[in-house]
């Protein structure tokens, strides 16, 4: 359809690849990007690492993987073109216990079934050499991760969408979304907007969005949130680069890490706590609504069953430095509480069906003229254009998505 208007709800990163790969691939398709903050990037985008992953932990033939490696190569191209940070620091997963071997073994397969590019393993002498100060007896070295910043991209993405005629319109807090002849309308309490097509980029609240549109209510997003610690000046040349654990396959989040960021600082973290709010980027912070949310979901529940002690553990690196500590030197002997300071947080959109499992891939649907991304959690930064590619392929070539 010619001169036709689409939607995308959402300004973190995204949702603006999306409509900036709309805006590009479709000339005279007016796209407008609807978002509920005052600036874009705010929420997963504006807390996101930074890093840049090169598609190590990924299921061979997932969306994860095959996203994540495309992303990698399309947005270190459009880094070197637009002149943002775009630092290849490399990384060390790295194992600390001899149980921790065989996982990374798999985890060795895995990468070379992605095409990690230069991945090789190390001993500890060699690990040594990359890292001086760290305690691993084995490890993973993928020289190609790299490090950005992810919100100075999506920026960069609002001001391309602009450029092609689009609009991103903040301060959209949608509130509807109908059905109505030849299109769909989307409210902002009085304010309205008619499009032919609608894509849904909503992040933590990409459930909630999606019921509005009458899509299915699974799965539900359930927020985690993730503290950082950080590195004293004086300390941060204790770590050169990226320095992961070795994940347990059976947790979808990867552990206590360091990671250098392009202004120099190096972050300690994350832990993962049940939030008591989407946005909740502080302990205090507590929405009663989304709490009745979470505890209402039969998810939830099954969820807690199976995860219980390590939630445990890691409320108490929440309450205490010295229990947030005491994994991360296991990487780093010695670095303890008076080499860190409390750094920031983000809060993470895990999405989890009914059943309790913690949802693992891109899930991305469509229905009708509607397009939700129900389900992008980590790398979806890293793989952000290469997502924005399937969506528009699925949209305007299959007729949905998958």
């Amino acid at each position: 359809m010619a001169d036709e208007t689409v939607g995308v709800v959402g300004a973190g990163i995204v949702g603006l690849a999306t409509a900036r790969e709309i805006a590009l691939r479709r000339p005279g398709t007016r796209v407008v990007v609807l978002e509920k903050e005052q600036e874009v990037a705010v929420h997963q985008t504006g807390h996101n690492s930074g890093v840049v992953h090169a598609g190590i932990y990924y299921a061979p033939g997932s969306l994860k993987a095959d996203l994540c490696v495309r992303g990698v190569s399309l947005l270190r191209e459009y880094c070197q073109e637009r002149a943002l940070p775009y630092e290849e620091i490399g990384k060390l997963v790295m194992a600390v216990r001899e149980d921790e071997l065989g996982r990374m073994e798999n985890l060795y397969e895995r990468a070379r079934n992605n095409h990690v590019p230069d991945l090789r393993k190390v001993s500890k002498d060699e690990i040594k050499e990359i890292e001086p100060h760290t305690g691993g007896i084995a490890a993973l070295h993928s020289p190609r991760t790299a490090i950005t910043d992810y919100k100075a991209i999506a920026r960069e993405f609002a001001k391309d969408i602009e450029a092609s005629g689009g609009e991103v319109r903040l301060g959209f807090a949608v509130t509807s979304i109908t059905n109505v002849p030849g299109g769909i309308e989307v409210a902002s309490g009085q304010e309205r907007i008619r499009v032919d097509r609608l894509i849904l980029c909503a992040g933590l609240q990409s459930d909630a969005v999606a019921k509005l549109a009458q899509d299915k209510q699974e799965p539900k997003i359930i927020p985690f949130r993730g503290e950082y610690m950080l590195l004293k000046p004086d300390r941060t040349h204790l770590v050169r680069g990226l320095v992961y654990p070795v994940p347990d396959p059976r947790y979808p989040f990867l552990g206590v890490h360091f990671t250098p960021r392009v202004d120099g600082s190096v972050e300690v973290g994350p832990n993962a706590v049940l939030a008591l709010a989407r946005e909740g980027y502080t302990l205090g912070r507590i929405s009663p609504k989304d709490l009745l949310g979470i505890a209402a979901y039969p998810g939830t529940w099954r969820m807690a069953a199976q995860h219980w002690r390590t939630g445990i553990k890691e409320y108490r690196g929440a309450l205490s430095a010295a229990a947030f500590m005491k994994d991360a030197g296991l990487y780093v002997p010695g670095v303890g509480v008076t080499d860190v300071v409390r750094g920031g947080a983000g809060v993470r959109a895990q999405a989890l069906d009914r059943d309790g499992t913690l949802v693992d891939d891109f899930r991305i649907h469509g229905a009708g003229r509607i397009t939700a991304v129900r389900n992008a959690p980590s790398p979806a930064a890293t793989a952000s254009m290469a997502i924005a590619e399937h969506i528009v392929d699925a949209v305007f070539h299959h007729g949905g998505a998958t």
